[in-house]
């Protein structure tokens, strides 16, 4: 029943990451283009793309999505070879996933930032859970 559970929610996060992939170019062009920034400039004197804040948090959290994340991918992945993707480890993993996309809304938009870190550290804490159980299961 369980053959491929941890599976779906890794593509779910992918899937995710190339959403904000999008969104960040959706925002980010039209900013630098509306600025009049001269990439090239950019480029030769190292100087710091400085872009509206709700442009930044967008691309900011496209980078988020390359850190912790990598964790859960290679967690759901022993998880699932090592035989520990029962009914709750896939609740954990899709739970990480949801509350992955929650941070991701959360940081793109107002940024409370005491209402994401709380989403972030109950993330961590699940990500911490389903370590345990796979390590359990070892």
């Amino acid at each position: 029943m369980y053959e491929n559970g941890m599976l779906a929610p890794v593509l779910a996060l992918i899937t995710w990451t190339f959403v904000m992939w999008a969104w960040m170019y959706a925002t980010r062009i039209p900013a630098i283009n509306a600025a009049n920034i001269d990439m090239a400039e950019l480029s030769r004197t190292g100087a710091p793309l400085e872009l509206p804040a709700k442009v930044s948090r967008v691309a900011d959290n496209y980078n988020h999505l390359h850190e912790q994340p990598t964790l859960f991918y290679a967690l759901a992945l022993a998880a699932q070879l090592a035989g520990a993707a029962d009914a709750t480890s896939i609740g954990l993993a899709w739970g990480y996933v949801t509350l992955r996309i929650v941070h991701s809304l959360i940081q793109a938009t107002a940024n409370p930032i005491p209402v994401r870190f709380a989403v972030f550290s109950l993330g961590s804490l699940v990500l911490a859970a389903l370590l345990v159980r796979t390590l359990l299961a070892l």
